[in-house]
């Protein structure tokens, strides 16, 4: 019986963000090992969830769940939580020999003292087991370096963007891994860097410049027979020595082969730089449009405090906005993340009213607080599980939430930080979308993978926030010079 040791470490850092990530964002999300990580992953549509499946459908692994950490994105890992969490890989790993270790990253993760928080890992990885074979899967947005491609044997990056191939990425990793372990193939990996910091506005893989590029590196993988070839939009709100996009390629025995793919793919997403540089509309002029369609729901898309790239639920650009304009029918905003008031209205109690202040609470350089008044119209404990395409079947915790109506406006105010990219967030407070006029969604792309089906309009806003599209609001200060927009 071979064994395969599988440990998951993913997190996207903002350098840009006033809210540093600690022990309790990571609880509060995942934080397991062993028979409660497997049961946790088991049947969803995860990286995890994959390996649940590798090992029920191989039945020569014997599978080690060790410590899987995972928590949303925002500012750096505090040096405490990301050394106990290594430490955890670390001390499972020691439990070896293995015939193959798997591990889950994101490829952007920072700590408070590393920019460069995902290699540090996988140097400390590599050393502990020695020369047995290490298969890694990233996400889209990881910035990676050629540092990297020497420490795993084989690694694999999600290639849609909403991500809704998770499963499907880890599958196709341990697959390639299962395979060097047993001698049957000899990955060899190469990395070309493409000489830009993109932001993700344009970066989805339905339409567009990333569609165009992932669809010629398929084309590159069928034609050279290569074992796989991941492109990378890197997270541009990371600011490390290692920003920026890329290609990584890993061919059967043949590093030049490798190489020369990854320059191939490398050169076809560089020809395209300038069309990942979007402009978008300002709330006023982004309500104008809502005023004027003639389809509903209107989306209103607010990407500058999208937590799924480091934001914090607390910007008030395009709600203050909203709530000026008086929505002309049922509306929904969702959402802002704050404990404070979700107790104020858990106190006054449904039908109960409150005073509030909205927004502005930890950086009102994004926009001042908003007053509101209002009903209690909900109350719940923040948990649901994923119904849409996105990490389908995952379980998702918010903590305790509150719905409060001012006039044809609801808001959604939550005790965690989490983007509504999914169905079971607006469910869980018995809200149907297809009733309302507007809908303003702290979100970006990943919105759009469950929807895109549901929701006939959509408008992407420009606002100030951690993670605003405009790159030159940041200053950056370990980024390659050289990849920046000026």
């Amino acid at each position: 019986m071979k064994r395969i040791a599988i440990a998951s470490f993913i997190h996207e850092g903002n350098s840009f963000s006033p809210v540093p990530t600690t022990t309790a964002e990571f609880r509060q999300q995942l934080w397991l090992s062993g028979c409660a990580a497997k049961e946790h992953a088991r049947g969803t549509r995860t990286e995890l969830g994959a390996a649940v499946d590798f090992l029920d459908t191989h039945r020569d692994w014997q599978g080690l769940f060790l410590t899987c950490a995972e928590a949303g994105p925002a500012g750096p890992i505090d040096d405490m939580t990301f050394a106990l969490i290594r430490d955890e890989i670390l001390d499972g790993l020691s439990r070896g020999p293995w015939d193959a270790v798997y591990l889950a990253l994101h490829g952007a993760m920072l700590s408070a003292s590393s920019p460069t928080a995902d290699l540090d890992l996988l140097r400390a990885v590599r050393r502990a087991i020695g020369r047995a074979p290490l298969g890694v899967s990233f996400d889209l947005h990881a910035n990676l370096g050629a540092a990297q491609i020497g420490l795993f044997d084989v690694a694999c990056g999600f290639k849609t963007h909403p991500h809704v191939d998770m499963y499907e990425t880890a599958a196709r990793t341990l697959e390639l891994l299962a395979r060097t372990a047993s001698g049957e193939i000899a990955p060899k990996g190469a990395l070309a860097k493409v000489p830009a910091i993109l932001p993700s506005m344009n970066m989805r893989t339905t339409d567009g410049p990333m569609a165009e590029i992932e669809a010629i590196a398929a084309e590159v993988e069928r034609r050279h027979g290569l074992l796989d070839v991941s492109v990378f939009g890197g997270f541009s709100y990371g600011d490390s020595p290692l920003a920026g996009a890329s290609v990584m390629v890993h061919a059967d025995g043949d590093a030049e082969l490798a190489q020369e793919a990854a320059h191939e793919v490398g050169a076809a997403m560089t020809a395209r730089l300038d069309r990942f540089y979007v402009a978008l509309p300002t709330p006023t002029a982004a309500l104008m449009q809502a005023a004027g369609a003639t389809a509903w729901p209107v989306a209103l898309i607010e990407s500058s405090d999208n937590p799924g790239s480091g934001g914090i639920g607390d910007t008030t650009g395009l709600f203050a906005a909203m709530h000026a304009a008086r929505p002309p029918g049922p509306a929904v905003f969702a959402f802002f993340a704050d404990p404070g008031v979700v107790g104020q209205a858990a106190a006054a109690g449904i039908g109960g009213r409150v005073a509030v202040t909205l927004g502005g609470r930890i950086a009102p350089e994004f926009g001042a607080p908003v007053a509101i008044s209002g009903t209690v119209d909900r109350l719940t404990d923040g948990r649901f599980r994923n119904s849409g395409p996105l990490a389908h079947g995952a379980h998702c915790n918010l903590g305790r939430t509150a719905l409060v109506r001012d006039g044809e406006l609801a808001i959604i105010v939550t005790a965690a930080c989490q983007s509504p990219n999914d169905p079971g967030f607006f469910t869980l407070h018995d809200i149907d979308v297809h009733r309302l006029r507007w809908l303003g969604v702290k979100a970006k792309n990943h919105f759009r993978a469950a929807f895109r089906p549901l929701i006939p309009t959509m408008i992407d806003v420009d606002t100030p926030g951690p993670a605003a599209l405009d790159l030159r609001h940041f200053r950056f200060r370990h980024a390659p010079m050289d990849f920046r927009r000026s």
